[in-house]
């Protein structure tokens, strides 16, 4: 994947840098949402500093250059760039599109890792929004994005981003095609959305949670639930982040207020 021409991030990211020890005491914390596992590799630690640091470009090459290992890594960096950073559609396609085939060579490598089934589904959960909700569901996405967060919940039933994934896929699910489609061609329901919202935060209480919480109220309750979706938002805004990642969250959040 070429890097050399990635944004840099437009945040200040000094109190991130997590040199030395730090990373290591911090991981639990920082790592609270995706449950990976602290990795032994150097070069692997240096590659998730510069994520933390919000360096995806550094952090994808890093990952890439370990190789099968950095999978997770690489995945989530640069999902997080194209998330919040791409501003060419292409390009955000392509990365995503990059993810998918990551994870799948992942998942027949590690079937038992969590996070290659996780990013599989993020991956094809951001691919289906670039290409249509309902496009992606025609060509028989959504059970694959479920099939993998199934899959993920079950190796790690803790897995706190796992479940926001999964409170948006029924979300978007009945937002498209209706509550009784929904629940009959794709098992989508909206209590379990926001059972799987409320899971997330109570793991994690992290921006990303909140945000989605809101999404998920408006997808599913639209203006009806219009001042909780913005409550969510405003959680999310005011919270102080502890890596890029989380910065950009809560600058999103901030941002969708105003």
């Amino acid at each position: 994947m070429d890097t050399g021409n990635w944004a840099e991030i437009d945040l200040d990211t000094a109190d991130f840098a997590y040199e030395d020890a730090a990373l290591k005491k911090a991981w639990s914390r920082l790592h609270a949402g995706d449950r990976q596992p602290w990795p032994d590799d150097p070069d692997l630690q240096d590659g998730w500093r510069a994520f933390h640091a919000g360096d995806f470009a550094g952090a994808v090459d890093a990952a890439l250059a370990v190789g099968g290992d950095g999978h997770v890594l690489a995945n989530k960096a640069s999902g997080i760039y194209a998330d919040y950073l791409e501003e060419d559609d292409d390009v955000r396609q392509a990365i995503y599109q990059a993810g998918i085939v990551r994870a799948e060579a992942a998942i027949k490598a590690e079937p038992e890792q969590p996070n290659a089934h996780y990013f599989h589904a993020y991956h094809l959960g951001r691919y289906s929004q670039c290409i249509s909700v309902a496009k992606a569901l025609s060509q028989g996405l959504g059970g694959k994005i479920r099939t993998s967060l199934d899959r993920a919940l079950d190796l790690a039933p803790d897995h706190a981003e796992a479940h926001t994934a999964m409170g948006l896929y029924h979300a978007e699910i009945i937002a498209k095609v209706g509550k009784l489609v929904g629940s009959m061609t794709y098992g989508a329901s909206a209590d379990k959305a926001i059972e799987h919202f409320e899971e997330s935060i109570r793991l994690t209480d992290a921006p990303i949670a909140w945000i989605e919480y809101g999404n998920g109220l408006y997808l599913l309750y639209g203006d009806k639930k219009v001042d909780e979706s913005n409550d969510a938002y405003a959680k999310a805004a005011a919270m102080k982040p502890i890596d890029a990642m989380q910065a950009l969250d809560v600058r999103f959040a901030s941002d969708s207020l105003t």
